[in-house]
């Protein structure tokens, strides 16, 4: 025990940590919170210069970042309250292995119904009652040959699903940059940036762009509240009005604005320009 103890004091009260990227300044008692854990064996077992560390001297650990906030949530009060609509419990218990917290692993495990299936971790309570709705009425009414003459020109091909009919708008953002030669008469050198922002409801976003939507830089925002801080995972905007004309939205709206970026009194130097661009779509 007393050599534990020596390893203990080797650590200063205020821990600085570097998780994926993502920065984080704790307690020592916070990470040591439950024995035998992976951090109380890291931060109790070892001695400071035996942990790796980033160019800052910070102690480094190679995995999510941003899930990381609810491991350290935990471990204050050995309780956790997740967002409502939270859709990573199946990795955040990935993560509750990994630093082998078994009584967060136990908690965030899929509830097993009668039938032996796994429940639904998360149900949209407006979306289940759209998707009954729709459904009872599909069962009682048939199309007439009006609405499917209407249906017949409409421009996606892919059937649309009852959670496909929510009506809101869909803005996406692209920035780029390119460079203008000397000689105006040779090519320009574009450059993208690979990211493609978007902006609308929430819930409307996961909706139509799913498991490749990034939610990094806003990842508690409730289903029904606004956001501008998404972006796809991908770089390719066809791919992005692919999809969205899947799910039946049509562009509406669109605006550019360009800029010198860079630009030199020697006449010799490429000037540099930045350019972003807004496609506005809607689904009535």
């Amino acid at each position: 025990m007393a050599h534990s103890d020596s390893h203990v004091s080797c650590f200063p009260e205020i821990i600085e940590l570097n998780v994926g990227g993502q920065l984080y300044v704790t307690r020592h008692a916070t990470l040591t919170a439950v024995p035998n854990s992976l951090l109380w064996t890291l931060f109790t077992q070892r001695l400071p210069k035996d942990l790796p560390t980033d160019s800052k001297g910070r102690y480094f650990l190679d995995r999510d970042g941003i899930l990381f906030r609810y491991i350290l949530e935990y471990l204050r009060d050995l309780n956790l309250v997740l967002p409502e609509f939270f859709k990573e419990r199946g990795r955040l218990q990935k993560e509750a292995d990994f630093y082998q917290l078994h009584e967060l692993s136990k908690r965030l495990r899929p509830a097993v119904s009668k039938d032996n299936s796994l429940a639904e971790d998360v149900v949209d309570p407006e979306e289940a009652a759209l998707a009954g709705a729709l459904s009872r009425a599909s069962i009682s009414t048939t199309p007439s040959t009006e609405t499917a003459c209407h249906a017949s020109t409409f421009t996606s091909p892919v059937p649309r699903s009852p959670l496909q009919g929510k009506a809101g708008y869909i803005t996406v953002g692209y920035r780029g940059s390119y460079t203008i030669g000397r000689d105006i008469q040779t090519d320009a050198k574009f450059r993208r940036v690979a990211r493609i922002t978007v902006c609308s409801k929430t819930s409307l976003a996961k909706e139509v762009f799913g498991d490749t939507l990034n939610e990094s830089r806003d990842p508690d925002r409730p289903p029904e509240r606004y956001t501008s801080r998404y972006y796809l995972k991908y770089n390719f905007l066809e791919q992005a009005f692919d999809k969205l004309a899947e799910v039946g939205f049509r562009m509406v709206a669109c605006s550019s604005t360009g800029t010198c970026a860079y630009t030199s009194n020697d006449p010799n130097e490429d000037k540099i320009w930045t350019s972003y661009t807004e496609y506005v779509f809607s689904r009535e």
